[in-house]
């Protein structure tokens, strides 16, 4: 049973993808101070001081930040260049609605929750294979 987003619930999507946008383009300004990922990485190898262990432990905490913080605001992206498009809101997996619960706590999820879980079990049944 599929089932459409009304006009009203994709304009409350809308605003929290774009205010999800601003933040994280706030939130990676401050990184990146204008720069790219490369300058912020050489940036960061190039501060002297005599602390290095701690400012390496700290360069690879921001950098899984900012790369955290880059793949969600791809997510969020593609999320709002898809908003109006019919498919918005279906599961990429079984077509089924996305629930508009999960939708406006991720609303660039692809998958509806039952999806996703099997996703994640699969990956981390495949993960656990692995070591």
């Amino acid at each position: 049973m599929t089932h459409g987003l009304t006009a009203g619930q994709r304009a409350l999507l809308r605003a929290n993808l774009l205010q999800q946008q601003r933040g994280l383009d706030v939130q990676l300004q401050i990184p990146l101070a204008g720069g790219g990922r490369v300058e912020h990485t050489h940036e960061m190898l190039t501060q002297d001081d005599d602390d290095a262990p701690q400012h390496l432990m700290d360069r690879e905490i921001d950098m899984a930040r900012t790369d955290r913080a880059l793949h969600l605001l791809g997510a969020v992206s593609n999320a709002l260049a898809r908003i109006d498009e019919p498919s918005f809101g279906l599961c990429n997996e079984c077509g089924e609605g996305i629930s508009f619960d999960r939708l406006k706590l991720e609303p660039w999820a692809l998958r509806c929750l039952a999806c996703e879980c099997q996703r994640e079990n699969a990956l981390g049944l495949a993960r656990g294979a692995s070591h």
